[in-house]
């Protein structure tokens, strides 16, 4: 490895500003010893409801948790009792695993959807092929910080009476024709995972909705299904969010379209970079939409070589994702098979993501788009 490696995330930089005013807001809320709920939660709630343009949010102890609540919440959530009336939940083969994970954890049955081999988003020709009479929902996932198109997945799922939970873990921010990712369907499901464009200091997520019973009902799942006190209409989940947690995002959040806007740069730069090479397929992004890159994906032909090439000369990477939701192992009795989805599967072949963190210097990306351009020649 070479000296001064490139690496994909440098969560200390972006810390090193901050730090003052970080440690202000954790000694504020250890003086308190109000760890769980409290100002701080509900400050972060308010104001990232503003933020993302809707009426409510509820603060989360995972963006797994917050996909897993909202389908509970729902009511698509299958008790002991109720073994033969699993539902569907249409969402794409492409995305992190949590996406259909809690969709099988909650009971109903995942249901895969090809994807737009431009956006890597969920196919709406696909989507309309997958729908069934036991179609309970649909979870588009706006990916690496681009919005699906969702004028056309809202138009099917109106036409249907389908509920859409967007899966915006990676997509704080992004938006389309200026609607921000979460307020299109009936609720968002955010990630504060620390890698993210708002990253917590460890776990986090939050569910965005402008339906105000919808989002009193995920509070209700987060705290064990409890209203009031000791008393459970339902099973929910103990997927509250710490207030040191909180604490911290409210001091990164006022950071972050400053955040977001250096990404685009930095994304710019690889762009101008990579025009002049065939073989280096850079991110399209739909014309709607403003993306907010959580991730800056490249597709290569010989992506595994590439990917030799980059580490031993100091530029870090990493694929995303290797295998598609259809083919993994735990999703074996599903019954779907390798060549279903040949767009998801094709991208997965040769996806390349590479560093894309706002504090990234012109030297560093220089370098990155030096050895990418050598790698793939």
């Amino acid at each position: 490895m070479q000296e001064n490696p490139v690496p994909l995330f440098d969560l200390k930089k972006q810390y090193a500003k901050i730090r003052g005013e970080v440690r202000a807001a954790f000694d504020e809320v250890l003086d308190s010893q109000m760890m769980i709920g409290g100002a701080k939660v509900a400050a972060i709630e308010e104001a990232v409801a503003k933020y993302c343009g809707v009426k409510k949010a509820v603060a989360l102890s995972s963006g797994t948790d917050a996909l897993l609540a909202a389908l509970m919440a729902r009511g698509i959530y299958r008790s002991p009792l109720d073994s033969e009336n699993a539902g569907e939940v249409i969402v794409p083969t492409f995305t992190f695993f949590a996406t259909a994970g809690c969709v099988w954890r909650a009971g109903a049955k995942p249901v895969f959807a090809d994807i737009d081999p431009d956006t890597f988003n969920m196919s709406a020709e696909s989507l309309e092929k997958a729908i069934t009479p036991r179609t309970k929902a649909i979870m588009p996932v706006h990916l690496f910080g681009q919005c699906a198109d969702m004028d056309a997945i809202m138009e099917i799922a109106n036409r249907r009476g389908i509920p859409v939970i967007e899966d915006c873990a990676q997509a704080i921010g992004a938006s389309r024709g200026g609607v921000k990712a979460g307020a299109f369907g009936l609720c968002g499901c955010l990630s504060f995972f620390p890698t993210k464009n708002l990253g917590g200091f460890g776990d986090g997520g939050m569910v965005v909705s402008n339906d105000e019973h919808f989002a009193e009902e995920v509070a209700r799942v987060r705290n064990h299904g409890m209203q009031p006190k000791y008393f459970h209409r339902s099973v929910g989940g103990n997927f509250r969010l710490d207030a040191l947690q909180a604490a911290g995002l409210l001091v990164k959040l006022p950071h972050l379209d400053s955040w977001h806007e250096a990404r685009r740069a930095n994304a710019a730069f690889y762009n101008e970079a990579f025009a002049g090479e065939p073989k280096i397929k850079t991110p399209k992004i739909d014309p709607k939409n403003y993306s907010i890159y959580n991730q800056y994906v490249v597709r290569v032909p010989n992506r595994d070589e590439a990917i030799k090439t980059l580490r031993a000369n100091g530029v870090n990477c990493e694929i995303y994702y290797p295998l598609p939701l259809h083919e993994q192992e735990c999703f074996a009795a599903l019954g779907y098979k390798r060549g279903d989805f040949p767009v998801a599967e094709e991208v997965a072949r040769d996806c390349l993501a590479l560093p894309i963190f706002p504090e990234l210097e012109k030297c560093e990306l220089e370098k990155v788009a030096e050895q990418l351009k050598r790698a793939v020649k």
